[in-house]
């Protein structure tokens, strides 16, 4: 199982206590996922996407909390289907539907349907914990998170902007940053950042999901972090195998063409320091010296070995 697999696993069991959090979690589950269509009669039937068995399994068992409804799949009616999409019938009782509809104030003043495109009326979402149960279900029906072994990314994909705007300002209330995308006819809302991540999934409260992201987190940044001080002492193993191997063949050439015994005492002594220890660092050569000299003193003395070298050569 994928890692947003198991986290809309565990969202998928998490019911809001209270009955305000339940209308909340279920108009989530209605704009996103659902359409409603009125026959010639005025007859309603509310339908929601068959591919999402989490989604549809945690619509029947809220509704049957916050307004004592069981139902199930209707066999009798028949699926709709838009586009590419397959809608399946799971309410047609008129008064049923207006008093669900009505509660999550999906519906006018004169019994039609609001459209969905706008997101969900603001009232629905006045508590704190009501926008936590809105952004937990609307993840459950339209959200992804990549791979955390791979990189961070989360995501809600939205079938109208004003939903994808609505979320916006919902994650940026929680102090979150997001982002909207237009993707083909979707608007996506996406946040890239870990630390944004952890912060959602304790918004919509998935404690397993945020703790497995965050051992994972710890684990990636350790090894990102041994893997830069790798990089980082071979880099500096190899500038100091580099100069050495010039410095010694600088010596090498004016020792054979120009002879060390009409060297200054300090660079003589420097020169053969350095040939009888080709291994070492500036520093280690620096106290083999007699007296002993800093760094910056056994490096001018090679640089002035150097600078013959190339001037010999020249």
């Amino acid at each position: 199982m994928s890692f947003s697999s198991e986290v809309k696993e565990e969202l998928s069991k998490h019911i809001g206590q209270s009955r305000h959090c339940q209308l909340a979690e279920l108009s989530a589950i209605v704009i996103s996922t659902g359409c409603v269509s009125t026959d010639e009669n005025g007859s309603k039937t509310l339908y929601l996407r068959s591919d999402n068995a989490l989604a549809l399994r945690k619509f029947f068992t809220l509704l049957k909390k916050a307004f004592n409804i069981v139902t199930s799949i209707l066999k009798d009616e028949d699926d709709l289907r838009l586009g590419s999409r397959i809608y399946r019938p799971v309410l047609n009782d008129d008064r049923q539907i207006e008093s669900v509809l009505g509660a999550l104030r999906l519906l006018g003043d004169d019994k039609s349907v609001r459209g969905f495109d706008s997101g969900i009326n603001p009232m629905v979402l006045r508590n704190s914990c009501c926008k936590r149960a809105f952004l937990r279900d609307f993840f459950l029906c339209t959200g992804s998170i990549s791979d955390p072994n791979k990189g961070y990314h989360m995501e809600f994909v939205c079938d109208h902007e004003g939903q994808a705007l609505q979320l916006m300002d919902l994650t940026r209330g929680f102090d979150i940053e997001s982002k909207i995308i237009r993707r083909k006819r979707y608007y996506v809302l996406y946040i890239k950042e870990g630390a944004g991540i952890v912060d959602m999934l304790n918004i919509m409260e998935a404690p397993v999901s945020l703790m497995n992201l965050e051992n994972l987190r710890i684990v990636r940044e350790m090894r990102n972090s041994i893997n830069r001080k790798v990089n980082c002492e071979v880099a500096n193993i190899t500038k100091t195998v580099n100069a050495a191997t010039k410095q010694i063949g600088d010596i090498t050439y004016i020792r054979d063409n120009y002879g060390f015994e009409r060297l200054q005492e300090n660079l003589r002594e420097m020169a053969q320091v350095r040939l009888e220890h080709p291994d070492l660092t500036l520093v280690e050569l620096g106290k083999i010296l007699d007296p002993p000299v800093g760094k910056s003193g056994v490096n001018h003395r090679l640089r002035k070995l150097s600078e013959l070298a190339d001037k010999l050569r020249g």
